[in-house]
């Protein structure tokens, strides 16, 4: 299992030594009210031990994370009357990762709200599918 680092914000968070507005704790994960919300009841999943990313993570680990996700999601859209709920996970800078801490936002959504998750739509022929599909089962 990972460890904690002393230099990590969201290791500081996730187990207290830092305040903030948990909504929910176990043994592996704290969930807190995002400091820069998109929306009305925007929270972090964050665990309490060390992950750079998604891809850092043991399958046993990853495993407890979606249970949750869900969990969260269906409170928040509750708690909020949201008409849906993102649940964003972002891995290294390119990808829009800026706290090198695994972490997965869920944010509740309303209909014309102002929150962008959002991407170009990109066509792409057949033998282009297939041969991104070959390179992808290729590493699997």
């Amino acid at each position: 299992m990972a460890g904690r680092k002393d230099d990590c914000i969201f290791c500081k968070i996730a187990n207290g030594d830092i305040p903030t507005n948990s909504v929910y704790q176990d043994d592996n994960f704290n969930v807190f009210l995002d400091a820069a919300p998109a929306s009305k009841g925007h929270v972090l999943i964050v665990p309490k031990v060390h992950y750079d990313n998604a891809y850092s993570m043991d399958d046993e680990f990853a495993a407890k994370v979606f249970p949750l996700a869900t969990k969260v999601a269906n409170a928040v859209k509750k708690a909020f009357n949201a008409d849906g709920v993102n649940v964003v996970q972002n891995n290294e800078e390119a990808a829009g990762q800026t706290v090198f801490h695994f972490h997965m936002h869920v944010i509740p959504r309303y209909k014309d709200d102002d929150v962008n998750v959002t991407w170009k739509q990109h066509e792409l022929t057949g033998d282009e599918q297939t041969e991104i599909a070959d390179a992808i089962k290729k590493e699997l």
